[in-house]
């Protein structure tokens, strides 16, 4: 399977990118201009080496040729990124990762859209794609560190069944990550308000936690 990241040049966007070629993926590492795609990936190359070698550096638009597209751009950006690329995507599984978050001192709160998740906002936009959700509370820092593990749990959200088992299946393909079934779409705005909550208690009590399911 070939992977497509949308704003590849993040620190979610990297780090993600650079964890899917290290595991086999082929990746195309996307950004608004190719030079910029291009200056990170020789930054990861200069790094990791081979481990990064199936990364291509391609603007947003060539990186919507891929089997799977994530979208790592910043949420404030998800949507329109997503309805501007609305024709290059149809057909296609799109991932969505984006918390909308504000911050509130020292607490996180959501900001959630109409359709009630970020998520549900973009299957509405992209009505010819398949939508699936996960990564919603993997630190963004933790994708990078390639000789660090990243014990996380992840849960997919979708409406269609296929894609979100395709996306299940890529993110177990992470060395430490587990991923779990977290049903239709419907359960999307649960991952990305709790999200809200993980960061707060992270910044409150200056930690680093992520999900971590018990008893399964």
């Amino acid at each position: 399977m070939r992977i497509g990241v949308l704003g590849a040049t993040g620190p979610a966007g990297r780090g993600l990118a650079a964890r899917l070629a290290d595991v086999g993926y082929d990746v195309l590492a996307g950004s608004r201009e190719r030079v910029k795609a291009e200056a990170v990936i020789d930054g990861l190359r200069e790094k990791w080496g081979e481990r990064v070698a199936r990364i291509t550096p391609a603007n947003n638009q060539a990186a919507c040729n891929a089997d799977m597209v994530v979208l790592a751009v910043h949420a404030d950006a998800a949507l329109a990124t997503a309805k501007y690329f609305a024709d290059e995507l149809a057909d296609k599984i799109v991932v969505s990762m984006a918390n909308n978050l504000v911050r509130n001192g020292d607490e996180f709160n959501a900001v959630l859209p109409p359709h009630g998740s970020i998520a549900k906002e973009m299957q509405a936009l992209l009505w010819r794609s398949r939508v699936v959700t996960g990564f919603h509370l993997v630190p963004a820092a933790e994708f990078v560190q390639l000789d660090r593990k990243m014990e996380s749990d992840v849960v997919a959200c979708g409406d269609d069944d296929e894609a979100r088992r395709q996306l299940m299946d890529v993110i177990s393909d992470i060395p430490d990550l587990r991923a779990f079934d977290g049903g239709s779409l419907e359960n999307a705005v649960g991952m990305e308000t709790f999200a809200a909550v993980l960061l707060t208690i992270n910044i409150r009590h200056k930690g680093k936690a992520s999900l971590r399911l018990s008893g399964i």
